[in-house]
């Protein structure tokens, strides 16, 4: 089942090139001035990531000052990860079906370049232009991609209250906000909700064309809306194939994906616990097969609704810093979708030791249901099948010197493939990731 795989390995590791400083802070609007290199950081998601003095490089180097002078930024990010079931032999290459079922090895490289285009006396501005390089060992655990990643300009108004953005966006740094703790690098491992990208949402490492509005209402409520050309129907494999240089604007049969978004954000304050509800839907007009009948239709969706809350504050001085609770509720139709339901449940700590305030440990529990009418259909061509998998993952992110994070994960999870099905598994699951 080589898009059920593909799937899967993209839920726990989209993104996973970014992270936070503060991992369990969601990001606010942007408030660096121009002269500060943060102004040049990745603005206006649901993520952020570390500052750039915590990289490899610094804030003192030439380099960095030299760039600075001219308003421009220039990163790289590099990972490598593995995946490994503990509990079964390797089965022979054409068996497998899922991630970790062979010893599993992944790398990408991310150079990404910023401007604050003062040059042209624009303020609250940003072109963000990125590429990516990414090797994965098995070919469905994909795509391998050699491409853009990103290339947009961002504009915030009326003191930040409005955001917007508009080129090329992968959109899953800006809507749902599904990386456990605020953070893409430390909270992925476990979370298998992959509904969002089956309905067509761009994802790392792929893009596409579109645009996005964020608006900061009263009392810290907000609207977010977007709309982007549909990734493949097919999955990121497919896409890439089809778009090799992501920069193609409309392959043939990709239409039109609107997304909309409404939540309540109150940020960790002295007087104050964080708390994050939000709810939206997403849209898609391009043609999918049915997955009982083989036809093309219309229509595809994902509904979604989120809640995140601290149950308890460990740093008066770092109010974010403590214990939180989160969970997520997911639907996709059962005609258009192999994945159709998610359910999860999370916990996890921010600064789990003192002398450890980057640090972050997890524990998550999901359950995904398998679309019924695509089960039946394999049940009746003979074939054996899992109805849902359910995972239990606890995870460690440790920030080993500035600019490098370790992350570890060990995750059992049972109903592995939707087909066959094979027996559950233990799988552990180790990422490096340094930030030049």
């Amino acid at each position: 089942m080589r898009l059920a795989a593909f799937m899967l390995l993209f839920a726990s590791v989209s993104a996973r090139a970014q992270a936070t400083k503060d991992v369990g802070n969601v990001p606010e609007a942007p408030t660096p001035s121009i002269s500060s290199i943060e102004a040049l950081n990745y603005l206006g998601g649901d993520a952020s990531m570390p500052s750039f003095s915590d990289s490899v490089l610094g804030v003192d180097s030439k380099f960095r000052k030299a760039m600075l002078s001219h308003g421009i930024a220039l990163r790289m990010i590099a990972q490598g990860q593995y995946t490994q079931n503990m509990l079964d032999a390797p089965v022979p290459a054409d068996e497998q079906v899922y991630v970790g079922q062979r010893a599993f090895g992944g790398a990408m490289l991310q150079p990404i370049l910023t401007a604050d285009l003062h040059q042209l006396h624009l303020r609250n501005a940003q072109l963000y232009l990125g590429g990516v390089w990414n090797w994965v060992s098995w070919d469905p655990a994909g795509p391998k991609a050699f491409q853009l990643w990103d290339l947009y300009f961002y504009k915030a108004f009326g003191e930040d209250r409005v955001e917007m953005k508009a080129g090329y966006v992968s959109m899953n740094l800006d809507f749902i906000g599904l990386f456990v703790g605020g953070s893409t690098s430390a909270g992925a491992q476990g979370v298998y909700a992959v509904l969002p990208y089956e309905a067509g949402m761009s994802y790392f490492p792929l893009t596409s064309p579109g645009a996005t509005l964020r608006v900061r209402g009263p009392s810290s409520t907000y609207f977010k809306a977007g709309a982007q050309r549909s990734i493949d129907p097919r999955g990121g494999p497919t896409e890439v194939a089809r778009n090799n240089a992501g920069f193609r604007f409309i392959p043939h049969g990709d239409k039109l994906l609107v997304i909309g978004e409404g939540g309540y954000l109150r940020k960790a304050s002295h007087d104050a616990h964080e708390a994050w509800l939000r709810g939206g839907y997403m849209y898609n007009t391009t043609a999918y097969s049915n997955v009982a009948t083989g036809t093309a239709e219309s229509g595809n969706y994902c509904g979604y609704v989120l809640m995140d809350y601290q149950l308890k504050q460990a740093n008066r001085e770092h109010p974010n810093q403590g214990l939180y609770a989160g969970g997520s509720w997911m639907t996709a139709p059962e005609s258009l979708d192999p994945y159709a339901r998610y359910y999860e449940a999370r916990l996890y700590k921010e600064a789990p030791f003192q002398s450890r305030p980057a640090d972050l440990v997890s524990v998550v529990a999901s359950r995904t249901g398998y679309s019924s009418q695509y089960t039946d259909k394999l049940v009746a061509e003979g074939k054996t099948v899992w109805r849902a998998g359910t995972t239990l993952t606890g995870s460690y992110s440790f920030r080993a010197v500035r600019g490098n994070y370790l992350n570890l994960g060990l995750s059992y999870v049972n109903g592995p493939a939707i087909t066959p099905r094979v027996p559950s598994a233990l799988k552990i699951q180790v990422a490096w990731t340094t930030f030049f």
